[in-house]
């Protein structure tokens, strides 16, 4: 289960935040969202905890909701894939090039 996690702390790293939600069940991946496409690498206050299973990641949304990090009160849902208008799942595959980024992607339907 993957969940997002809202209104971070600016100074929480990603250990901190793998810590809170281990007490739950297994945490297989934890990122921190940033501004890397801008160069400064600036957290962005939000970031996803993929859980081992659905369960442990309820448990985990109904635990951390409200809950105090560092001086913020963070929120936790479960996140949804990216989607379009039909309701399908889309993955976004970029092209590496620096120019003209936006006629680069290709979108491929699930």
């Amino acid at each position: 289960m993957n969940i997002y996690v809202g209104n971070l702390p600016l100074e929480v790293t990603e250990g901190e935040l793998r810590r809170e939600f281990a007490v739950f069940g297994e945490v297989i991946s934890v990122i921190i969202m940033n501004d890397k496409y801008i160069g400064s690498g600036q957290p962005r206050g939000y970031g996803y905890v993929e859980m081992g299973s659905k369960s442990e990641g309820t448990s985990a949304i109904a635990s951390i909701e409200g809950k105090r990090l560092g001086n913020k009160v963070v929120f936790a849902v479960e996140a949804r894939p990216l989607s379009n208008k039909s309701g399908e799942s889309i993955t976004v595959v970029k092209n590496n090039s620096r120019y003209n980024r936006s006629r680069d992607r290709k979108y491929q339907m699930i």
